[in-house]
């Protein structure tokens, strides 16, 4: 079992900057596919990105794979997600997710998949 925190979530004005942060505390990470999620006021929650903890391709979002970069940190069993260029309508609340990773690319971008999720952290955008 694994949980999930994540930080870094904050206020911008449009065109700026957030680095978001989920610490990963359980083992083994590695066994894990994580992905973030966003849920904005009255819609529903909507795929972000997603990638192995320990290695391999990030999938990614339209809205975000020109504007939004993954990395981790193993030391720390961080993964980051950097957004830039950050606009109104990407105002949402962010979540750290989890599954137990199988070897099969089905249903990574549906929030049924994840079997772990943090408390979410918010993100607002002024312009």
């Amino acid at each position: 079992q694994i949980q999930l925190t994540e930080s870094g979530g904050g206020s911008v004005q449009a065109g700026g900057s957030l680095r978001l942060a989920c610490k990963i505390s359980g083992s083994p990470a590695s066994a894990y596919y994580m992905a973030w999620f966003r849920q904005a006021p009255g819609k529903e929650r909507e795929f972000v990105s997603g990638t192995r903890y320990s290695t391999g391709p990030t999938t990614w979002a339209d809205f975000a794979k020109d504007r939004f970069l993954n990395s981790r940190d193993y030391s720390s069993k961080t993964l980051y997600l950097q957004m830039n260029n950050l606009q109104p309508e990407d105002t949402a609340v962010y979540f750290c997710a989890a599954f137990r990773f199988v070897g099969s690319d089905s249903g990574l971008t549906s929030e049924k998949t994840y079997s772990h999720w943090g408390q979410g952290t918010q993100v607002t955008v002024s312009s």
